[in-house]
């Protein structure tokens, strides 16, 4: 097995795996072995997720995206700020692309680290879903932002049982048989979000969710609590800005952006694949 190149970077401490795949050179079927055995800490590269770069006839490229359980999915917010910003420095695509993802085209602005993303539009969203709830919880709403989001409105987002308590909903027959992310947040301001989120497939808290705060706000818009643009603060401290427009019952336009970091290139060795 040759080394296969790779890239490894995060958006806002959401650590990503990138792979230039457009040669093919990674069969389909391997894909998902791959991630769960490059994914894996301390024995491996190790990382949220593992994106796959391939070609597309209508866009600039496009991904296939797993998380680290080696399921793959529609979509990543943090992700698709990353691999615009890999796209743009490999020459895939300019400083502005579209890339193809299964929640649909995602267009993105890349400007030195930082990146802005136009994302799917909002679906699905209710509010006050009927679920029996923690005494902590104060409000309980869903929204997909490109995958599933179930939002929880708490008192101390820095001292939450996010671990426990986003599993259970994870699970929870509410949302089953896929299943969702689970973020935990407390408004702090017109502007302000704090928030923490348990992600579906990574199956543990991560430093940051784009898909998330992009929920967060459009659920706290929706409940009169924020308004545009909003910042969301993540678990790593970093801001996600969501700009959006919302005319009636609509949402249009929903930006996200935030910095991008390059941490190295290397190239993964099949020792580092193998089972342990």
């Amino acid at each position: 097995m040759r080394a296969i190149e790779f890239w490894k970077m995060n958006g806002s401490g959401n650590d990503f795996i990138i792979i230039d795949n457009r040669d093919g050179s990674i069969p389909e079927e391997d894909m998902s072995n791959l991630v769960l055995k490059a994914c894996r800490r301390r024995t491996s590269v190790g990382a949220d997720g593992v994106i796959f770069v391939t070609n597309s006839d209508k866009y600039d490229f496009a991904w296939r995206f797993f998380n680290a359980d080696g399921g793959e999915v529609e979509m990543c917010g943090n992700g698709s700020r990353c691999v615009c910003r890999f796209a743009c420095l490999k020459g895939i695509a300019g400083a502005s692309m579209t890339f193809e993802t299964m929640a649909g085209p995602v267009s993105g602005k890349v400007n030195g680290r930082l990146v802005n993303v136009l994302m799917p539009l909002p679906e699905k969203l209710k509010l006050d879903v009927e679920i029996e709830k923690d005494s902590s919880w104060k409000t309980v709403d869903f929204v997909n932002t490109g995958v599933p989001h179930v939002v929880v409105q708490v008192e101390s987002v820095e001292e939450h049982p996010v671990v426990e308590q986003g599993r259970a909903l994870r699970y929870h027959r509410a949302f089953s048989p896929e299943g969702t992310n689970a973020d935990f947040i407390r408004v702090l301001g017109d502007d302000l979000i704090s928030m923490r989120t348990y992600e579906r497939g990574v199956e543990d808290e991560t430093l940051a969710c784009g898909t998330g705060a992009v929920a967060s706000a459009i659920v706290c818009a929706e409940r009169g609590l924020v308004r545009p643009p909003v910042k969301v603060r993540t678990r790593s401290g970093e801001i996600l800005k969501i700009d959006f427009k919302k005319e009636g019952e609509r949402f249009s336009e929903v930006w996200m952006e935030g910095s991008t970091t390059i941490v190295y290139e290397g190239k993964l060795h099949e020792e580092a694949l193998t089972a342990l």
